[in-house]
């Protein structure tokens, strides 16, 4: 459709809800409307909104993209706000880590699939070693012991809290600013006491974590940043 004079093209989702609801992110402006819903009444809310949809799509179109990696020696990569060199080397044992480098062991160089299933097990290995002593921190800040961290491989839910106190983050968080894992970290560790999303669940994520209102608004930009590996969904 047309708003203010340009043509913006939509994807539309119905449920069973009762409102209409749009989004705007990486991939453009989503709309969820009821199953009922007239195609001129979701025109109409989205001609109201005309001004707000133009310029978030406008921030979006300006933001950063996804670099996508091919696993070869001399790319560079974003690890927890760092610049860093993929180095691959031949080898099968493990290297240690050095200033300014992701290195990287495998027994052909060469072989493209190997390389990035070595660099997934790098990237998995780092996120678990930060994850777990933040979780623990943010625990204790509201007496509670360290918690169960376990990865999961979402692209679009950064984490989750378990009835039975696990919490799984999602490894690509590796990839964005300490300070926006942490966010996450401290969100799901206030399920822990609140399993919910009331108002004491965002009191509780707060005295962990004050900034939350621009954490959320970094994490979506950053998470549209995050490296695309070649052969992973």
């Amino acid at each position: 459709m047309t708003l203010l004079g340009r043509r913006v093209e939509y994807g539309i989702s119905r449920s069973r809800r009762r409102t209409i609801s749009i989004t705007v992110g990486a991939e453009g402006l989503a709309v969820r409307a009821p199953n009922a819903a007239r195609m001129r009444d979701i025109e109409a809310f989205l001609a109201e909104k005309a001004r707000w949809i133009l310029t978030r799509l406008d921030k979006w179109r300006d933001a950063p993209r996804a670099a996508r990696l091919a696993g070869v020696d001399g790319e560079t990569l974003c690890v927890a706000g760092e610049q860093l060199r993929l180095e691959v080397r031949r080898g099968a044992r493990a290297v240690p880590r050095e200033p300014g480098a992701l290195v990287l062991a495998v027994r052909d160089p060469l072989d493209g699939a190997a390389v990035r299933r070595a660099l997934v097990r790098s990237l998995k290995r780092i996120a678990l070693e930060a994850f777990e002593p933040r979780a623990a921190e943010y625990a204790a800040r509201i007496g509670l012991g360290p918690p169960r961290v376990a990865l999961s491989s979402a692209r679009s839910r950064w984490g989750s809290c378990a009835a039975n106190g696990r919490i799984r983050l999602a490894w690509r968080l590796v990839h964005v600013p300490r300070h926006l894992a942490d966010y996450v970290i401290a969100h799901e560790v206030a399920h822990l006491v609140e399993l919910n999303h009331s108002r004491r669940f965002w009191s509780v994520v707060e005295s962990m974590y004050p900034d939350v209102r621009n954490a959320r608004r970094e994490l979506r930009l950053a998470g549209a940043t995050i490296p695309l590996i070649k052969g992973l969904p």
